[in-house]
């Protein structure tokens, strides 16, 4: 878990400000601390060595100091605390035993083992996939981050030797499987689906496990530099060639109206002549009451009823 934290350039209080400012976004760790299971093995080890050393001060000897610091031993090995988010698991001789947890539980030193402290949490890794090949064999790095969680700590530490390792691989061969199922255009159109497709594949895998997989969210999809020019010529191909065939349209309806205004002119005289009429007084507006046109255009004006 963390806490994000907006900072800007570094400035002087004599520096002079300048045009363009730098920002970053850090991470500020705001960890849970397990410094109380420490702090409470320290304490049982203070408390059964000084129970013994008082037991036995009167018959002081170095032998004194050796029975005190074995009695704190036996008693942090004895009396222990998990954090209420971690399970420990136990093994008594060798065999799960139970699990300890939270709180305060007993062991038996030397019989009981604890072999795992296991953090029920949600949990959040970053993967990648590099040079994943696509279904039209074009190599690309997917950058995903996957949250997952632990809810059968028994099965976490027994089914898999290192359960977040496994996690990562696994999530990886996913997106790999994944991905060469996609041609290039559709890797960046079908995030969402590429997500749900990666969770129901660990799903499955990790819930042998004890795993759950809660989601899968892709941040990244990069393709080699050199594609990535052909594409953007392509791109910019698409749009003009769109562009040609809007105009070509805007021009074949214009000249389908051309046409039917011809029609009406030539079935009435009288409209041509208020059309000429019009362009007269567009004319005189433009050029402030002063128009220059040929005589033929005032028979314009000579409208017969």
């Amino acid at each position: 878990m963390g806490v994000f934290k907006r900072d800007g350039a570094a400035e002087s209080a004599s520096s002079k400000p300048t045009s363009h400012s730098v920002a970053s976004t850090e991470i500020v760790s705001n960890d849970a601390s397990r410094g109380g299971v420490y702090l409470f093995a320290i304490c049982m080890f203070c408390v059964g060595f000084l129970v013994v050393f008082l037991a036995t001060m009167a018959f002081m000897s170095p032998l004194t100091v050796a029975l005190g610091v074995v009695a704190g031993f036996l008693l942090a090995c004895t009396l222990r605390v998990a954090p209420h988010w971690e399970r420990a698991v136990i093994l008594r001789l060798g065999k799960f035993h139970r699990l300890g947890g939270p709180g305060v539980y007993l062991c038996i030193p030397f019989v009981d083992h604890v072999t795992v402290h296991v953090d029920l949490r949600i949990r959040t890794a970053s993967f990648s996939a590099e040079a994943a090949l696509t279904a039209d064999l074009v190599p690309v790095d997917v950058d995903a981050i996957l949250f997952w969680m632990v809810w059968d700590p028994k099965k976490a530490c027994f089914e898999v030797e290192n359960y977040p390792k496994a996690v990562l691989r696994s999530a990886q061969t996913a997106m790999r499987d994944v991905i060469g199922q996609l041609n290039l255009a559709d890797v960046s159109m079908r995030r969402k689906q590429i997500d749900h497709e990666l969770e129901e594949a660990l799903g499955e895998k990790c819930e042998q496990w004890g795993i759950t997989v809660m989601s899968v969210e892709i941040r990244d999809i990069m393709i080699p530099p050199e594609l990535q020019n052909a594409l953007s010529k392509e791109a910019q191909a698409e749009r003009e060639r769109n562009a040609r065939l809007l105009l070509a349209e805007v021009e074949k309806d214009i000249s389908e109206m051309f046409v039917e205004a011809a029609d009406v002119y030539a079935r009435n005289p009288n409209a041509m002549k208020l059309r000429a009429m019009n362009l007269a007084y567009e004319g005189a507006k433009d050029s402030r009451g002063f128009v220059l046109a040929p005589s033929g255009l005032a028979n314009a004006f000579d409208v017969h009823p």
